[in-house]
């Protein structure tokens, strides 16, 4: 059983939903970043999303973006990044982590060597918002060869072949967006949330966690109520972006608690 299967079981035995906060590996400076994790967890993170800065994050909206922007200004890349997890596994042996990003770094290592550094850094799930699951079976089994869980994104404009054909191939659960075009773009309808997870839910028993769109507490809340995790990325990145190196610790950690207690 994999650490984000096996944290969703434990949170379901405690009638919990999970919260996973994103942070861009190496913002606002690759020395932050180790600490920002273990603040997070120690806040109330279940698991936490690292993002692999990109040049072209097609999926993030401008404050992810500036995001990646400043980390790559201190050249951080994936090398980096799996580093920063191995740093974290010293202390935190339990706490999920997973890798979203895009194709590009994976193609230029090669999908095998990705898979096999992933592994060696103790990386529990990968987002690749580019990968189609038509065209990345193939990782998708390498992934599974390393017990590491593939984690694809669904949206409200899914077809339901095409959710059947994600759900064949994903592990760990299930991450819908809850809206139309790029993180942080919008305000969540969730009614129509709560439509489309049931629709989802009918078909699966993986857990569904729901992002793109959670800017608050109260948002966090109702997200809670129709999901079985939330994720909390452009507010979470944009506390960062707000803060300086003094402090930033005390910020991040005082909305995850904010974050907790609602989704609580």
């Amino acid at each position: 059983m994999s650490r984000i299967t096996n944290t969703f079981k434990k949170l379901k035995e405690k009638n919990k939903k999970a919260l996973i906060p994103y942070i861009t590996a190496g913002d606002p400076h690759p020395d932050l970043t180790l600490s920002m994790m273990h603040a997070l967890v120690d806040s109330g993170a279940d698991m936490i999303e690292l993002g692999i800065p990109f040049s072209d994050p097609m999926a993030d909206g401008p404050t992810i973006q500036r995001a990646s922007e400043r980390a790559l200004a201190h050249h951080v890349g994936l090398s980096h990044v799996f580093k920063m997890v191995k740093a974290f596994r010293e202390k935190d042996t339990q706490t999920p982590i997973i890798l979203m990003g895009y194709a590009n770094p994976i193609e230029a290592v090669g999908a095998e060597a990705f898979v096999e550094r992933a592994k060696t850094a103790d990386v529990d799930g990968i987002i690749t918002v580019d990968y189609p699951p038509e065209e990345c079976m193939q990782f998708t089994k390498l992934l599974k060869e390393k017990n590491i869980d593939s984690i694809f994104l669904l949206s409200p404009t899914s077809e339901l072949n095409r959710v059947k054909l994600i759900i064949e191939q994903a592990s760990g659960f299930l991450y819908y967006v809850s809206l139309k075009g790029v993180t942080g773009a919008a305000n969540i309808d969730i009614e129509q949330v709560k439509s489309k997870v049931g629709m989802i839910r009918e078909l699966t028993d993986l857990p569904i966690g729901v992002g793109f769109g959670v800017r608050d507490a109260a948002t966090a809340k109702e997200v809670a109520k129709i999901s079985d995790a939330v994720v909390v990325g452009s507010r979470m990145v944009q506390e960062i972006e707000n803060s300086n190196q003094e402090n930033l610790i005390q910020n991040i950690s005082k909305l995850m608690q904010e974050l907790r207690e609602a989704v609580n």
